[in-house]
């Protein structure tokens, strides 16, 4: 999939000026039947880094440092929680790519938004979607990241590497999607925000903005 092509379909999925309380809430409660919401959700970001590499586009994603109080260990975007001095969502993604993994905002073409993604950890996190243009260095913050790595893009866009599995958490089975790549485990918000990249870019855009 060419990046026309991607920006194409993330415009008809939604406008740029749409209000990001217009988008739908996404999360492991729609996998899981009687999950409750989270009370009053902190706002977050992720930056979804789509890096324009010969031969096809990959997405750089991170490993995320095994003593974190949230997400330990975890696959995970490049991202975190809103600030008062953020001027917006793309202002605190961009913020948190670049202290995370070092990369500059001037490398980042931002071009749209995918849903809202609710976690079970209350945080309420608006994923934003840019091409980042190569050549560019990474630094990992190591309090936070243990690694930065990249997959190919249409790893995500191929629908027979989407599992659906459960575990026992609490007391209680869940839920939740996982992607696998190669030693990668990616899985929970991470693979949510995946599977609705891939509904945004491969299914029907008027059908899925409906939402």
């Amino acid at each position: 999939m060419t990046r026309a092509e991607i920006e194409r379909r993330l415009r008809l999925y939604r406008p740029a000026d749409e209000p990001r309380s217009s988008f739908p809430r996404h999360g492991d409660h729609q996998l899981n039947e009687g999950q409750a919401l989270p009370l009053n959700p902190r706002p977050a970001s992720v930056l979804v880094p789509l890096v324009e590499r010969e031969p096809g586009l990959t997405v750089l994603l991170t490993q995320r440092t095994a003593d974190l109080p949230s997400h330990a260990g975890q696959v995970a975007f490049p991202g975190g929680r809103w600030q008062a001095s953020d001027a917006d969502t793309v202002a605190t993604a961009l913020r948190e790519t670049q202290e995370e993994v070092g990369l500059a905002p001037d490398r980042i073409d931002v071009v749209g938004r995918l849903d809202t993604y609710l976690t079970g950890t209350g945080f309420s996190v608006t994923p934003v979607v840019g091409f980042v243009r190569p050549p560019f260095e990474l630094r990992a913050d190591p309090r936070e990241v243990a690694d930065i790595f990249e997959v190919p893009l249409a790893f995500f866009l191929d629908p027979s590497h989407h599992e659906l599995r459960s575990a026992v958490w609490a007391g209680r089975e869940r839920r939740f999607y996982v992607m696998p790549y190669e030693n990668r485990y990616i899985w929970g918000a991470t693979a949510g925000m995946l599977k609705n990249l891939y509904d945004v870019l491969m299914g029907d855009p008027q059908q899925a903005a409906a939402g």
